[in-house]
């Protein structure tokens, strides 16, 4: 072999091996890669768990929150209730007390003692301010009123003595009551047909 071919295989050979040597710093700086990559990948599929836990976590805490609103405003709402028809029972217990005034009221007018008149007349005063004081308070009906049925409960129906009275309330039986705004008792009616 000449000098010139060992010179081309030499340099042939130290190209093949600077080739292979490129190859195996390549697959190196390749695989180094990768690892980073992998390793990035696994810190932000890490930082998106905790990100969506962060938010899985702030989304119970905001429906928990409005969950307690919600029962604080029920129960405030439930307390006020209360409050304005806690006397419900004893209210319609004191009811007929009520009618037996105003029919002792309306006996003793037809008798001429003043004084008697003027006794009950004070004591019945008496107790419709203090029960109108605790949220009683006596439903308006008067003859010639139209007849509903969501406030007035009809005891019987009469032929009306004026075509105008068709429909409409023609006597008033026994007063309806409200506590607040509920109905204790329906003021009871006679009406037209």
């Amino acid at each position: 072999m000449s000098k010139e071919q060992e010179k081309q295989n030499s340099e042939n050979h130290k190209e093949q091996l600077d080739q292979e040597m490129n190859d195996v710093i390549e697959k190196d700086v390749e695989g180094n890669q990768a690892e980073a990559d992998k390793e990035t990948n696994q810190e932000i599929n890490e930082l998106d768990k905790l990100k969506n836990d962060l938010q899985e976590e702030k989304d119970k805490f905001l429906r928990l929150f409005a969950e307690f609103e919600n029962y604080k405003r029920r129960t405030s709402k439930e307390r006020i209730e209360l409050f304005k028809t806690a006397g419900e029972e004893i209210m319609q217990v004191m009811l007929p007390v009520l009618d037996d005034f105003d029919r002792a009221l309306k006996e003793i007018q037809k008798s001429e003692d003043e004084n008697m008149l003027k006794g009950v007349e004070l004591i019945s005063n008496k107790l419709r301010r203090t029960l109108e004081s605790k949220g009683l308070a006596p439903i308006a009906v008067k003859a010639g009123d139209k007849f509903d049925a969501d406030i007035h409960e009809a005891v019987t129906q009469i032929p009306a003595p004026d075509k105008k009275l068709k429909g409409k309330v023609i006597d008033v039986v026994e007063t309806g009551y409200t506590l607040g705004d509920k109905i204790i008792r329906y003021p009871k009616v006679v009406t037209g047909k």
